[in-house]
């Protein structure tokens, strides 16, 4: 079993000392990765998760705040948990996520992206709401696609992108693709991870069955894409409170990776929930 932390500024704050601090202190204690959450805008009477939250909630840009973890630590993997992937243009963002992982040496691999589901967010960056989905197939068809080509171009024509004969260069760090997991809590989510993903990071308040049920139509629809549903991972979110029964329950459901948040708004306290789960579980899980 695998085990990261997500760390929300929205909730934690934007100062880059604690980030650094709070990254630094997760790699020592031996986590996998750090995640963070993406929103581009909100606006009053926003609802994140069904509830109502302050516009105001400060949201760092998530790739541009991993390249400074990148830079304070030395191992520790960075990801997004939810990048939103229709509201992004496709060229600049492979662009931008190859440098990442090219300056952190190898480390850009939890790349999650998702959908989103703020309507304001598409309108304020042009996309029509209910054509999401569909853009975002074309994008990681695109990622994959210009990381992984030659000096000679690539084409793409699609519904919403186009272009002819693209060089993009550097490719990703000692690779020409980098892992896209899917984000949500949909049966479409679930097929998307099939089709095109390396792994599902299955969110929402689903009952035991349906979350079963959507790991398994990812792994169907890998197989009816000719893809192998054995490469891909299944990524799960958990609280520091984990007990031994959960974790048992959730390497029985075929879960590799469980990823915490950080809940206390102290530094020291979250310092104390890092160190105290690793102690518990990640030195009989390394």
């Amino acid at each position: 079993m695998k085990f990261a932390v997500s760390y929300s500024t929205a909730h934690l704050g934007t100062d880059p000392d604690r980030i650094a601090d709070y990254a630094r202190h997760a790699e020592a204690c031996g986590f996998e990765g750090l995640y963070l959450p993406e929103h581009l805008v909100l606006h009053p009477g926003a609802q994140l998760h069904g509830f109502e939250v302050p516009p105001t909630l400060p949201f760092l840009d998530p790739l541009d705040t991993l390249a400074y973890v990148a830079a304070a630590t030395d191992r520790l993997l960075l990801g997004t948990g939810v990048l939103l992937l229709p509201y992004r243009n496709p060229v600049v963002l492979a662009k931008q996520l190859a440098t990442i992982d090219v300056l952190s040496k190898g480390r850009m691999r939890l790349l999650t992206v998702g959908l989103g589901a703020l309507p304001a967010e598409a309108v304020a960056t042009g996309v029509d709401f209910r054509t999401r989905g569909r853009r975002a197939d074309e994008a990681i068809d695109i990622l994959r696609l210009l990381w992984s080509g030659s000096e000679e171009g690539v084409s793409f024509h699609g519904e919403f992108f186009a272009f002819d004969n693209l060089v993009q260069f550097p490719k990703p760090y000692r690779d020409t693709t980098l892992p896209i997991h899917i984000g949500g809590s949909s049966r479409a989510a679930a097929r998307r991870t099939g089709s095109r993903g390396d792994g599902y990071f299955a969110g929402g308040a689903l009952l035991p069955d349906e979350r079963m049920s959507q790991w398994e139509l990812a792994r169907a629809a890998a197989i009816d894409a000719g893809r192998d549903p054995d490469r891909l991972e299944y990524t799960r979110w958990s609280g520091f409170d984990m007990t031994d029964e959960r974790l048992a329950a959730f390497a029985a459901q075929g879960v590799d990776r469980v990823v915490m948040s950080a809940g206390s708004p102290d530094p020291n306290e979250q310092r104390d929930e890092l160190s105290q789960f690793a102690e518990r579980f990640l030195t009989a899980h390394r």
